[in-house]
């Protein structure tokens, strides 16, 4: 079974645990995806399945695309992603995969292209502390500062600096699924994701550990009594 999906990010908000406890989560509409092509070892050199996800005006794609979905019978998708499998022999062209992939108490790997937030300074983009801001430096207080000094006497090569911040490809990793609601493909996961609002995710169950919840020990001396 492929334990991967491409979904939606929808917004946050939160919801009671069976013990009352309040938890923040994020909505994510997790597909219907298709499987729009199976790769091969002996054909490709690699085991995957390609997804495809939310539909897409023809009028807006490039005429080698539409061959594509027209040769597989398959409605123009927006977003096509491949992912690894080990075993193909369960997937087939026009199978879709749905939400139920997952199920409450997973964990998953969620990646996505975080926010953009434009040009920032090393304040905001890389914590650094203000100056000082009284004897006539108020005009520096966010100011760098100097970047060279009297050994190299030049800048040298990965020195913070202000520049782009966001925009990049981050993976946040084993993030617990809350809930999962099969008829309207949405999961509930724990915690933020990276992505805007409607930006795309890929889903997939965690590549680290599953912590293991041990319960309490018993008391002592309450055996004795």
């Amino acid at each position: 079974m492929l334990k991967s999906i491409i979904g939606k990010k929808i917004g946050m908000t939160q919801v009671f645990d069976d013990k009352g406890n309040l938890v923040p989560v994020t909505v994510v509409e997790a597909g219907p995806c298709v499987v729009t092509g199976v790769r091969t070892a002996e054909k490709d050199g690699y085991n995957a399945v390609q997804l495809g996800f939310d539909d897409a005006q023809e009028k807006k794609l490039i005429k080698p695309q539409i061959g594509f979905f027209k040769k597989n019978n398959i409605a123009p998708k927006k977003v096509l992603r491949e992912f690894r499998v080990s075993d193909i022999a369960s997937f087939s062209v026009g199978q879709e995969i749905k939400a139920d992939t997952f199920k409450a108490g997973d964990y998953v790997d969620v990646s996505a292209l975080t926010k953009g937030k434009g040009y920032a300074s090393v304040i905001k983009r890389h914590n650094f502390g203000k100056q000082p801001t009284t004897h006539g430096q108020s005009d520096r207080t966010r100011a760098r500062g100097s970047s060279g000094g009297q050994g190299p006497q030049k800048v040298l090569k990965g020195m913070k600096m202000s520049g782009h911040l966001g925009c990049e490809y981050v993976t946040i990793q084993k993030l617990l699924v809350v809930n999962v609601d099969a008829e309207k493909n949405l999961m509930l996961i724990k915690g933020a994701v990276p992505a805007v609002k409607t930006g795309t995710l890929l889903i997939s169950y965690t590549l680290k550990k599953i912590p293991v919840i041990q319960e309490p020990k018993a008391d002592k001396k309450a055996k004795k009594k």
